[in-house]
């Protein structure tokens, strides 16, 4: 398929605005006729290969994040309940979604890990959860957590992880089109404006800022592998 008609999304289940996105993006790409390709990724994973804190590690900022995501929620209509845990580990959801799935599959079992965990109040860390949500998904819960659990697919997750880091993605969920990257949830409004060729900026040159150089620097207290 022509790279044109692709609409990637980056995410990790660990991100509850990766959640808010995930219920919009098929109608998004539906009303521009272009195909979603789902791409599980470590969020720790790009936190760490851009020297990033998580936004869990820092109180304030956690809590501002945690008001903003359900307002957002409530205005949507999107189902939205406190998580088993904050944060999770996501390993084992995001290697059952590296699985070689058919795209309709794959897209009900990120539907049923994303509500387990950001609607239903689940631990999708835990095997049995992750084995339920695939079965509903239609598909044989033990096999995709036994094949989740093997070396190819831990492999599979850290390539992509690193395919993203590569590409410029450096949070979740980065929505990405036409060599064009918008991030986070509030960013599909302008990429809904750039899909409908009413960018207000189409041709921005950002050479004179790319030339910009510091005039201060703070002291790098040390870095850390985030949430």
């Amino acid at each position: 398929m022509n790279d044109d008609h692709v609409l990637r999304f980056s995410f990790d289940v660990i991100s509850h605005n990766a959640y808010l996105a995930w219920t919009q993006i098929y109608d998004l790409a539906d009303r521009h006729g272009l195909v979603v390709e789902p791409e599980p990724v470590l969020f720790a994973g790009l936190l760490a290969a851009h020297g990033q804190l998580g936004p869990a590690e820092i109180r304030p900022k956690s809590m501002w994040m945690l008001r903003d995501v359900v307002r957002k929620a409530h205005r949507q209509g999107i189902p939205l309940a406190p998580p088993a845990g904050h944060p999770f580990n996501p390993l084992l959801a995001l290697r059952a979604c590296c699985l070689d799935h058919e795209p309709d599959a794959l897209r009900r079992l990120i539907d049923g890990l994303f509500r387990a965990a950001w609607a239903e109040s689940r631990d999708v860390s835990r095997p049995e959860v992750v084995a339920d949500v695939a079965k509903a998904a239609g598909l044989d819960g033990d096999s995709v957590v036994a094949r989740a659990s093997a070396p190819e697919a831990k492999q599979r997750l850290r390539a992509l992880t690193d395919a993203a880091i590569t590409r410029g993605v450096f949070g979740v969920p980065t929505m990405e089109v036409r060599g064009s990257l918008f991030w986070g949830f509030d960013d599909l409004v302008n990429l809904e404006l750039f899909l409908e060729g009413r960018d207000p900026v189409p041709d921005l040159d950002l050479t004179p800022w790319n030339a910009i150089r510091p005039l201060a620097q703070r002291r790098q207290v040390g870095a850390t592998s985030g949430q």
